[in-house]
């Protein structure tokens, strides 16, 4: 992600305002609290935002059940309680949680995976509000919709409630190299990354028993969400990097993991159980903040680093029966194109799906990219790069 976005290119004054108000959260810490005394906290610590909900993602995690809109009492207590911006989360599609935020005087809304989601097919037509929302994302097909729709800000999804950043940094190192590939493929190229970022606005023709061929969707016709998602796309090209101010989020729990998503790029960070299940949230809190502002300095960040206690439990993403990461698009119906190494390699699969028995193996350097496939996977003999960047989509 290599420039900074240029708000002097907004196409409308609505859009401008929106990523006006997410610009202004570049390069700081948003964190989430469950009550006015948490907020404090953050914005003590230097947070440029807070993000209120009833329960942090860790313990949405292990209560099971159905998350949903945070009670209006609690949201509208930190909003009076706090100087700075409050966000808050409405599950995937759920149009109507959306606006009472908006009622209530959010500030942003993050449509959020952490929640429980409402709609299968499709997101929240963004355009239709005037808070700005921001949205989670896994792969670049899954930022150019969301942005589509009208996200004025992207996060990596990363695994939230974990303390483990693993799937944050392979989202952003994903987001990464399919950004260098939709710059190296022309727009010839593009277009075909188009065709295949559609299907994720297609998914009720996959569920139904019927040859369903639906025209418009909760944005618009599928002409005008196509025009909106090759321009965002040609943006991305010309850019190199999303036209939205993209932040980190999910597993982060120290200074050293603030850092490392700096590092790849990212232009803030989202912290949430990471701070309010360590040993010492306020000092966790302010080291957070401290390694964000200067993630380039390596001393600073062994100083942030030694203010904290114990960082909260981790748990190994390989054990989670509930991938939140995974919510908002069909892995549950539909089956996965195994990803091709030509830019994947960082994944460390050997090509098998990721329900397999047996145990991945990391591809070796220079190995010819078909040892890489098991001979017995139907999608092994002919993975182009369409069918890599399908395997890549919601």
């Amino acid at each position: 992600m290599t420039q900074r976005v240029d708000l002097g290119q907004m196409r409308h004054g609505t859009e401008l305002l929106k990523r006006g108000f997410a610009k202004m959260q570049e390069g700081g810490v948003i964190m989430d609290v469950v009550n006015a005394e948490e907020a404090h906290i953050a914005e003590d610590a230097g947070a440029v935002s807070v993000m209120a909900l009833e329960r942090v993602p860790a313990d949405i995690r292990s209560s099971g059940g159905v998350a949903r809109m945070s009670h209006p009492d609690m949201i509208k207590e930190i909003i009076e309680t706090t100087s700075i911006p409050v966000m808050a989360k409405a599950r995937i599609g759920h149009d109507e949680e959306a606006r009472v935020l908006e009622a209530l005087g959010a500030d942003m809304i993050d449509e959020s995976e952490v929640l429980t989601p409402a709609d299968p097919f499709f997101h929240i037509a963004k355009n239709n509000f005037t808070v700005p929302f921001v949205c989670g994302c896994t792969n670049l097909g899954e930022a150019v919709r969301r942005v589509a729709e009208g996200a004025a800000m992207m996060r990596t999804k990363g695994e939230a409630g974990t303390g483990n950043v693993v799937s944050a940094v392979q989202h952003s190192r994903l987001v990464e190299n399919e950004i260098s590939h939709a710059q190296s493929i022309g727009e010839e190229g593009r277009s075909e990354m188009v065709d295949i970022i559609m299907q994720g606005f297609q998914r009720i023709n996959k569920v139904s028993s019927f040859n369903l061929d639906p025209d418009s969707t909760p944005f618009g016709s599928m002409n005008e969400v196509r025009a909106e998602v090759s321009s965002v796309l040609e943006d991305v090209a010309r850019l190199g990097r999303l036209p939205v101010v993209t932040f980190s989020a999910g597993g982060i729990s120290t200074p050293a993991d603030a850092a490392l998503m700096m590092k790849h790029g990212m232009d803030g960070i989202f912290v949430g159980s990471g701070i309010f299940k360590s040993s010492d949230p306020i000092q966790t809190a302010e080291a957070i903040v401290l390694a964000t502002h200067h993630f380039e300095d390596p001393s600073v960040v062994a100083e942030a680093s030694a203010m904290i206690g114990e960082p909260m439990p981790g748990l190994e993403i390989e054990t989670l029966d509930i991938r939140m990461e995974e919510r908002g698009w069909e892995t549950h119906n539909f089956p996965r194109v195994v990803p091709n190494f030509r830019f994947l390699d960082f994944l460390g699969f050997d090509g098998r799906s990721s329900d397999s028995s047996s145990t991945p193996v990391p591809p070796r350097v220079n190995e010819p990219l078909s040892s890489n496939i098991s001979s017995n996977d139907p999608a092994s003999s002919s993975l182009s790069d369409g069918d890599l960047i399908a395997s890549l989509t919601d």
